[in-house]
């Protein structure tokens, strides 16, 4: 059995290149990202303003300027929330420390890790190592807010120049291939747009859903905020399989600390794990997943690598952008082995899925 060495070797090449491009041009491809998938979801909007009559960049202006009031909206409305929260923060700190320091010191004086520790002692050490940091702190979260506002200036006006020039880029891509297969292409290109729209609005859907029923148990519960906790975790839950639980560790910590009861945080951590229970295995397979039709392999690979190479963004952006490159990689018969191990199509057809990757191995060795 030969193997074309070749052909792997710019295989391996091609891969290094595009994620060292991905790395290196974050800064710029993060923004152009966000963009084209919020131009797939405004797309709808802009066509409706289009037949209305109103020229490319009016509709485009009004698509845009819509969802800035509702984000603005959404922003100022939790916002009111956190400065509530914020004036309790001195409050909700000491009981934070004092909880630490109390599990601390129980700990220590059962295995003994450090001899003669005093509660005393530790809070004294905990607080002068967060006013030390306080300054750094605070540097961090201003240059943070900063590039975070400067890539929603620059996201919103690529999503606008997306919309107002979607012929033009439409056209001039389809100019890269015959005659004969143009049909075709732009058969690709509405799948594509397709994919990432359902998912984010997918997404929403299980976003508002997630927090309505967060926000209702937390209620039930007694805890203060209950739509800022509440949607903070649906918010989260766009990260697949994890953001759920990062959601839940910020209220069951707030629960035990402004509450002092343990039997509350309890509540809140089972609220939660519940609601992931229900949202992982019927929600978001039946709203999102009908959408996407990935394996869950590449689904964890997904993550991981977004992660390592743009970080948070990267752990929400990959797995549509994975999505999409499925359903391009279908059109190509060089390519179709690639998109069954990306998809789950070969997971339910029996043998189809590995005859296949068999043929194209094959061709390979050649």
């Amino acid at each position: 059995m030969k193997i074309s060495f070749q052909k792997l070797f710019f295989v391996i090449a091609t891969v290094f290149a595009i994620f060292t491009i991905l790395v290196l041009a974050k800064s710029i491809l993060i923004p152009l990202s966000i963009a084209l998938l919020m131009s797939f979801i405004l797309f709808p909007i802009a066509k409706k303003f289009d037949l209305l009559g109103m020229n490319k960049i009016l509709a485009g202006f009004l698509s845009i300027f819509g969802v800035i009031l509702i984000i603005g909206g959404t922003i100022f409305f939790f916002l009111t929330q956190i400065i509530e929260l914020s004036k309790e923060f001195s409050s909700f700190q000491n009981k934070i420390i004092n909880a630490f320091t109390d599990v601390t010191v129980y700990i220590n004086n059962n295995v003994s890790f450090v001899e003669n520790l005093k509660k005393n002692e530790l809070v004294d050490m905990i607080k002068d190592r967060i006013a030390e940091s306080s300054g750094s702190l605070i540097s961090k979260t201003v240059n943070n807010t900063t590039t975070f506002f400067t890539g929603i200036i620059v996201t919103t006006i690529f999503t606008f120049l997306f919309l107002i020039y979607r012929d033009g880029l439409t056209k001039a891509l389809i100019a890269f291939t015959t005659e004969d297969k143009r049909e075709r292409v732009v058969k690709m290109f509405k799948s594509v747009q397709q994919v990432g729209q359902k998912y984010f609005l997918g997404m929403l859907l299980i976003i508002i859903l997630i927090g309505l029923v967060n926000s209702t148990g937390l209620w039930l519960i007694g805890i203060d905020n209950p739509f800022l906790f509440g949607f903070l975790g649906a918010t989260l839950s766009i990260i697949p399989y994890i953001g759920t639980t990062i959601g839940a560790i910020i209220p069951v910590t707030y629960a035990f600390a402004s509450h002092g009861s343990l039997w509350m945080a309890i509540a809140v951590g089972l609220l939660f794990w519940s609601v992931q229970m229900i949202t992982d295995n019927f929600l978001t397979p039946k709203i999102v997943g009908n959408s996407l039709k990935v394996n869950a392999l590449t689904t964890i690979l997904s993550l991981i690598v977004g992660a390592s190479v743009w970080g948070l963004a990267g752990m929400i952006l990959f797995l549509p952008f994975v999505a999409m490159l499925k359903v391009v990689f279908e059109e190509y018969d060089e390519l179709k082995p690639v998109a069954l191990l990306i998809g789950n199509k070969n997971y339910q057809e029996k043998g189809g899925g590995i005859k296949f990757i068999s043929k194209w191995f094959k061709k390979l060795q050649r």
